[in-house]
């Protein structure tokens, strides 16, 4: 078994090293940046441009940067036709752009001072927003003694562009101000947006009265030019009306009065509502003070505070942010179904051949101190583990990175280099060869010396397979923790390396478990190289899931560069000049066909249309989900991946069901796959809208009702009960 311990330390070394190759954010300055993808910049300036938008930083300052004197910036958007950003309130879907300045000491910005936007119907849906060119002007505060010959402004700014389609895009930008000389050649655009921004009116006699299920707005002082007009209609507070629904408006004398149906998904009850109103040509402002005790707000708004961050990630083609049915989940409750989950992972089929190879070593070992020992380090392997690849998720999300859990198979390269380590590890199993005959002696003797060193790295690997898997309970516990503070965050990670170890380290530590497993024996070496099936068994799905991400061309090369990996091995344990010779041919040959076929690796495979999608299921996208329940009709959404075995098994066994099919099609429910094979934002987006971090997810949604999220593990019982309710 000396061999096995020397190839644990291999394993881990190598996996540490494919977990490194994970590419970082574009622009590692900038935490915003990553999202971009290819539309964006990759260095700060004045512009950035995408595909949907330019946005430039610009500045007004028409007597200088002194203090007491005004200084404005802002951002320039000049969308592509049919492209639109949002308001303050994006209305029934969408997100407002966020600035984030980055000042010298002595200035100070203001809040956005937001043009007056425009109504923009989608579908049974509508948003606040503006299309073609807008700029979003911030007045800065010169403190006295402010010194310097200019004024660098830096910017880190995020909006989310869409039109049937939604693009969360987010920019660096700097700009240096002169001190001393004005920068009046930008004043017409700054000028021209205050003419069209609302201008404040006193409050006097203006109210919101709450009605039922409407609220009746009585605006008085608004100027006698507009009396007679029909006026647009914008409230600043969010989730409080229906922007699509018909309202009616008229004059009662010189006040202005309107009925607007309250939103059947309200939230918000405030005290008073600035409200906007508008013709085409100028608009005002008035905070009115609502009259009146507010109806209850819908019961399925309620969602875990942790998430209202999520939603500004929100990809998810513009949609309404959806709510489950399920209550807020407390740090307590993700702790323990952090660790539940973590329990079964060890029944999952990704875990099983790294445990079966523990169960080899375990029966071996005599004493019982020994025992506890090795059963405390593969802890202390499984639980760093979990810690080391949550701080690196919360760590490139942090970056701007849309990621969840499973993302290091989202890579190409880590999943053939995970490829080429099972089948190390089979060929190793099957007696091809011995690692202490391939690695240096010394390093192979410290090996066998260092037990404990052997049962972290066994923790390691097994970590290192879990992780594409998401057990049941882990789901939300992820989810949850994605929006908490990094250490609370770490903790449920560290849960999930609990539960998955706590059945190992129970056995090391209970002498009865330890006596009912099989005494060592002959047997041992036929179970040895039987576990060589579920590594090559392992291969295979790697490369299958390859095969999703680069296509047949990715996983032929991948299967043609293993087999001459295999052919090295077999050479290096040959002996006098067959070695010399072979070993050396081979090593030639396998960096001739890395470099030859190697990039087909991580190629993107070629795009499949919908209508090459498995019969009755459609490719989901963003704002599809909104565009079927728009239309009265059902959605089942099955979020999955290739990498992710549950989903496999989930898609093979109770989504093929025929009597769940005849009930799907009975219901006319609309299937969607949504692929998070390869990294997707917007998939991550809509995973965080649910909750959740990690795939199997399967949602049932229905107009006018809050989403319903199932198992992890599908039962037909329990989709068809949920279809048996729409």
């Amino acid at each position: 078994m000396n061999s096995k311990r020397s190839l644990f330390a291999f394993l881990a070394a190598t996996f540490l090293i494919a977990v490194c190759a994970i590419p970082a954010p574009a622009n590692a300055q900038n935490a915003f940046s990553g999202i971009l993808g290819k539309s964006g910049q990759s260095t700060a300036g004045a512009v950035v441009t995408t595909e949907q938008v330019t946005a430039e930083l610009q500045a007004w300052a028409p007597q200088g940067v002194e203090p007491g004197k005004p200084v404005w910036v802002g951002l320039r958007l000049t969308h592509q036709p049919e492209w639109h950003t949002y308001w303050k309130n994006s209305g029934d879907s969408g997100l407002p752009t966020q600035l984030e300045w980055q000042l010298p000491a002595g200035i100070t910005a203001g809040d956005i001072a937001w043009p007056t936007p425009k109504k923009i119907p989608i579908g049974t849906l509508a948003n606040y927003g503006y299309e073609k060119t807008v700029l979003l002007p911030v007045p800065l505060t010169v403190a006295p003694g402010f010194g310097g010959n200019q004024l660098d402004v830096k910017l880190k700014a995020a909006w989310l562009v869409c039109r049937k389609e939604c693009i969360p895009q987010e920019g660096d930008f700097a700009l240096s101000i002169p001190v001393r000389s004005s920068t009046a050649s930008s004043g017409q655009l700054f000028q021209d947006t205050f003419a069209a921004t609302p201008k404040s009116l006193a409050t006097g006699a203006s109210q919101v009265e709450v009605e039922g299920q409407a609220i009746k707005v009585s605006l008085a002082g608004l100027p006698a030019a507009l009396r007679g007009k029909m006026l647009a209609f914008f409230p600043e507070t969010g989730s409080v009306i229906e922007p699509a629904a018909a309202w009616q408006q008229a004059w009662q004398g010189a006040v202005w009065t309107a009925r607007v149906p309250l939103s059947g998904q309200r939230t918000e009850s405030p005290a008073s509502m600035p409200l906007v109103v508008a013709t085409e040509n100028v608009a005002y402002r008035i905070d009115a003070p609502v009259k009146g005790p507010w109806p209850a707000p819908a019961a399925a708004a309620v969602m875990p505070p942790a998430l209202e961050a999520a939603l500004r990630a929100n990809a998810s083609a513009g949609a309404a942010p959806a709510q489950t049915s399920a209550p807020p989940v407390g740090l307590i409750a993700a702790l323990l179904g952090a660790l539940l989950g973590g329990l079964i992972l060890n029944l999952m089929p990704c875990v099983f051949p790294v445990l079966a190879i523990k169960v080899v070593g375990f029966v071996q070992v005599k004493d019982q101190a020994t025992r506890v020992t090795t059963g405390l380090a593969y802890t202390a392997g499984v639980v760093l583990s979990f810690l080391a690849l949550g701080a690196l998720l919360l760590g490139l999300r942090a970056a701007g990175e849309q990621l969840g859990w499973g993302f290091q198979l989202q890579n190409p390269a880590v999943v053939a280099l995970l490829a080429a380590l099972f089948t190390l590890l089979g060929l190793n199993l099957a007696g091809l060869f011995e690692f202490g005959n391939v690695l240096p002696g010394r390093l192979a003797g410290w090996q066998a010396k260092n037990p404990v060193v052997n049962a972290f790295l066994s923790g390691v690997l097994a970590t290192a397979i879990a992780s594409p898997c998401t057990a049941p309970f882990m789901g939300a516990s992820l989810g949850y923790a994605v929006g908490l503070p990094a250490l609370e965050a770490l903790s449920v990670f560290a849960a999930i390396g609990v539960g998955m170890a706590l059945p190992y380290l129970a056995a090391s530590a209970v002498p009865a478990v330890a006596r009912a497993l099989p005494r060592p024996g002959p047997w041992m070496a036929t179970f040895k190289q039987l576990m060589a099936f579920p590594m090559f068994a392992t291969v295979a799905w790697l490369v299958w899931v390859l095969g999703q991400q680069s296509g047949i061309d990715g996983a032929g090369a991948l299967l043609a560069l293993l087999v001459l990996m295999a052919l090295a091995i077999w050479a290096f344990t040959l002996r006098g000049t067959a070695r010399t010779l072979l070993a050396t041919f081979s090593v030639a040959l396998g960096a001739l066909g890395l470099w030859a076929i190697g990039p087909n690796i991580t190629r993107p495979a070629p795009v499949v249309s919908a209508s090459s999608a498995t019969s009755g299921w459609q490719v989901w996208e963003p704002g599809r989900v909104d565009q079927l329940a728009g239309q009265g009709q059902s959605v089942f959404v099955d979020f999955t991946a290739a990498w992710c075995v549950t989903c496999q098994y989930n898609k093979k066994t109770t989504l093929s069901n025929a009597s769940v099919l005849a009930d799907m099609e009975a219901k006319n429910v609309a299937l969607l796959r949504a692929d998070w094979t390869r990294r997707d934002p917007a998939v991550t987006a809509a995973l965080k809208q649910l909750g959740r971090n990690g795939v199997p997810v399967y949602v049932i949604y229905k107009p006018g009702r809050a989403p319903v999220v199932l198992s992890e593990i599908l039962s037909v019982d329990e989709v068809r009960a949920e279809l048996a309710k729409l």
